[in-house]
């Protein structure tokens, strides 16, 4: 058996491609970024919208990578190291996923859903690896270079896997989950997300559902019990051949069910029984949402043959994903306050559960709950109506003040109160002096926006301005 992630033959053989040079032995790893790449990994050259990974194959290899899969060479390349000439970067990056697939002795389960994927993918590699070695995607790497590059890294002793899968469009997820082959499947909800991309909630369920089609003889799909679309994808589960179908939620009928939740500000502590068997555990990252979810994590450890009392163990040292509630505590004049950042992308669902979130950070004397909102994008036609929905829920949980970004957002600033106004801009960086002038010690701050929204420079702009209060 080769050492190392990939050896060389193996790799010219799964690739597909003509060797150039001679490599230094088994590559340690796999990378399409020249910035970031290890030594003795494989640089993919990757073509994107913007930028063609060609250019900086030479630098990847002056960098230490050991080999680059190339389709066209320069005399700079053939300088730098050893060189793999393939027909498209990609599509060789495409057959190395099969090829670890193929070799891989791991369980592995897929997550999709319209919120929660990254969180949920995260929770279970961390239950996983209670048990044994356990091989997870890099952050919200779930599209069709993001899904093969993970499967490409994957460990060939790994006893576990985790894949998050994503879509924008139907037909996006089918051929992602026939590389991955998961033994179990997991839906954590359907939601308005992408909604522009389709005509109803009934298109994104049909969508989300193409995740059955990879699902291994014999493997097993948990599904949201409490979300409408649950009888409707378990129909389809069962038509595809799929016989283990099962619930998680609140409803007395679910396989994994959660009996009792208390919500705290940086925790939760959760009753349920999982498939019969009852459990307490201890989740480390905070909000309902998290707690639901976690649900599916218990319940695939469960399937996946794991160590269940090990998993619920480890979910204790559980942290939201980067821009999914990662919180900060910051100096202010005269004190601290918190900015909790849930910037990396953003829906109805997503944003209604960040806003209770808010709701229960505690604030200093005379703080205020600050939500600074940009827009929630590819909603389609019912996106001004899905932003302005959104005052509600704002007035149920008793925020006290909204900053809001983008054209969208202006749906919901006009269906505010007076009251609960802070300011409006049409872009996220024209809040940024508002905000930092504005916000005082034991305010809580929460910021929200789809990506392209940019609402993530807001949270640096604020931990810029302000040092990081000391822990304790």
């Amino acid at each position: 058996m080769a050492e190392g992630l990939w050896g060389v033959d193996e790799l010219v053989k799964a690739a597909r491609g003509e060797l150039i040079g001679t490599p230094r032995g088994a590559f340690t790893g796999v990378s399409i970024d020249s910035r970031s790449v290890g030594d003795n990994e494989i640089f993919v050259a990757i073509k994107g919208d913007r930028m063609d990974g060609h250019d900086f194959a030479a630098a990847a290899l002056a960098a230490g990578a050991g080999i680059a899969i190339v389709s066209r060479v320069d005399d700079a390349m053939r300088a730098a190291g050893a060189l793999l000439v393939v027909d498209d970067p990609l599509a060789a990056l495409t057959r190395m996923a099969q090829a670890a697939r193929a070799r891989s002795v791991a369980k592995i389960v897929g997550v999709t859903g319209s919120v929660g994927k990254t969180g949920t993918k995260e929770a279970l590699k961390l239950a996983l690896s209670g048990s044994r070695l356990t091989h997870a995607s890099a952050a919200s790497f779930n599209n069709h270079w993001g899904v093969p590059l993970s499967l490409a890294r994957l460990p060939r002793d790994a006893a576990f896997a985790v894949f998050e899968i994503g879509m924008n469009h139907a037909g996006e997820i089918r051929p992602l989950v026939k590389l991955v082959q998961p033994h179990v499947a997991i839906i954590t909800t359907i939601a308005p997300s992408h909604l522009g991309n389709f005509d109803s909630l009934d298109g994104i369920a049909a969508a989300k559902a193409e995740i059955f089609e990879g699902v291994v003889e014999g493997g097993a799909v948990l599904l949201n019990r409490d979300n409408e679309y649950f009888g409707w994808l378990s129909d389809r589960a069962r038509k595809l051949g799929i016989g283990r179908v099962y619930g998680f939620g609140r409803d007395a009928a679910a396989d994994v069910r959660l009996d009792k939740v208390a919500l705290h500000e940086d925790c939760s502590c959760l009753s349920a029984h999982v498939f019969g068997e009852p459990l307490n555990v201890k989740l480390g990252a905070p909000g309902e949402h998290v707690a639901l979810n976690s649900l599916a994590v218990l319940g695939a450890v469960q399937l996946m043959g794991a160590d269940l009392a090990l998993g619920a163990l480890a979910l204790s040292r559980l942290e939201p994903p980067k821009g999914r509630g990662v919180r900060h505590k910051l100096k202010a004049r005269g004190g601290v306050f918190s900015v909790v950042d849930e910037s990396y992308n953003a829906n109805p669902a997503s944003m209604k559960a960040a806003l209770a979130l808010l709701a229960r950070v505690s604030t200093g004397k005379a703080g205020r709950r600050i939500a600074v909102l940009g827009d929630m994008l590819e909603l389609g036609s019912q996106g001004p109506e899905l932003h302005a929905g959104l005052a509600k829920t704002i007035d149920e949980l008793g925020i006290d003040t909204v900053y809001a970004a983008g054209p969208l957002m202006r749906h919901l600033w006009d269906a505010l109160a007076a009251g609960r106004r802070g300011v409006y801009a049409a872009s996220a960086a024209q809040l940024a002096e508002s905000l930092i002038n504005d916000v005082q010690a034991g305010d809580a701050v929460m910021i929200k926006g789809s990506l392209g929204s940019r609402m993530g420079p807001l949270v640096e702009a604020l931990r810029t301005q302000f040092p990081q209060a000391e822990e304790g």
